[in-house]
């Protein structure tokens, strides 16, 4: 049965929870992540999935597909992929004897961009108009893509063999950074238990995955966080945690301004996704780590040391003062 169009920011809220449930159907546990998908939705902004070979990232954003009422498109990122292969071509047609463009799997709205970092970075860089602009640039004639768009892309730690680490500029086209740990051992027995019953990954919809949300709920929602308030007090304490990341001793490279304003929209959907109007300090808690942890750099001998980009954080956070 298809999703009914929301009508209200209410209806539009609990068609965007009822995505959880249905993602629930095909992955155990992972609530962080299946929050960061749903935030990234509400702010226009793309997901990058970090974790170990087998831990369900990808299911994870197959299962969103299939609860949303959109258009996806799924390439498997590899050595040899051209530019070309994601945003498309001109293709000459010798019955007209012209040049036609031939769209790419970017054309769509939710592209799953698996194994990311296993292409080299003059193709990752392919993304990166698309991801701002919302459009691909071919033989200087700039095509807009559909909306809503989103990237999910999902990357296996850059420590393991075949992976070419993300340049700076691509990481920060990315809205949230979320890592995806292995389960419990209780998740992880329903794991197993739910493949000893018969689960099969690969058909979501005999696992019972439906749609749940639409474009129009997406719209809906998406209008109602823009009417959540942000106090000043608020909006100094964002810039005073990413102000903070750039006196850091332990790094490089602090937040930049398009960071602070990626906090400050994230904590803001948050917000409206748990049911309020205005923003609290413990909102911009709850979404520093995965709007910033890829977007500042580790001095080396920090790293040598032990320090991660997520205890840094967590530092500035315990010492910034929290506005009352």
């Amino acid at each position: 049965m298809s999703a009914q169009p929301a009508e209200n920011p209410d209806s539009a809220r609990a068609s965007l929870e009822a995505l959880r449930t249905e993602i629930a159907k095909a992955v155990v546990g992972q609530d962080p992540a299946v929050t960061g998908l749903v935030v990234a939705l509400l702010c226009r902004g793309h997901v990058l999935l970090e974790g170990v070979p087998g831990v369900a990232k990808t299911l994870l954003v197959r299962a969103l597909a299939a609860s949303l009422q959109v258009d996806t498109k799924r390439v498997q990122f590899t050595p040899d992929l051209m530019p070309s292969d994601i945003t498309g071509s001109l293709v000459y047609d010798a019955r007209t004897a012209e040049f036609s463009f031939q769209p790419g799997p970017v054309f769509t709205n939710l592209l799953l961009a698996d194994e990311i970092n296993r292409t080299p970075p003059k193709t990752q860089a392919s993304l990166l108009e698309a991801m701002e602009e919302r459009q691909v640039t071919v033989d200087g004639t700039a095509r807009p893509l559909p909306e809503p768009f989103m990237v999910a892309a999902t990357q296996n730690p850059v420590e393991y063999e075949g992976t070419y680490p993300l340049p700076e500029a691509q990481l920060d086209r990315f809205l949230l950074k979320l890592t995806v740990p292995l389960p419990s051992r209780e998740d992880e027995i329903g794991v197993v238990t739910r493949h000893a019953e018969g689960f099969n990954p690969r058909d979501l919809h005999a696992a019972g995955v439906r749609p749940a949300a639409g474009p129009a709920d997406i719209e809906a929602a998406r209008a109602a966080v823009a009417k959540t308030t942000v106090s000043a007090e608020i909006s100094g304490y964002v810039v005073d945690i990413c102000r903070a990341t750039r006196d850091s001793p332990s790094l490089t490279l602090g937040v930049s301004p398009r960071g602070a304003t990626a906090l400050l929209s994230t904590a803001r959907a948050w917000a409206w996704l748990t049911g309020r109007d205005y923003v609290t300090p413990d909102d911009v808690k709850a979404l520093a780590l995965p709007t910033l942890r890829h977007r500042i750099q580790l001095r080396p001998e920090a790293e040598m040391e032990g320090v991660t980009a997520d205890s840094v954080i967590t530092a500035i956070l315990a010492q910034v003062p929290v506005p009352r």
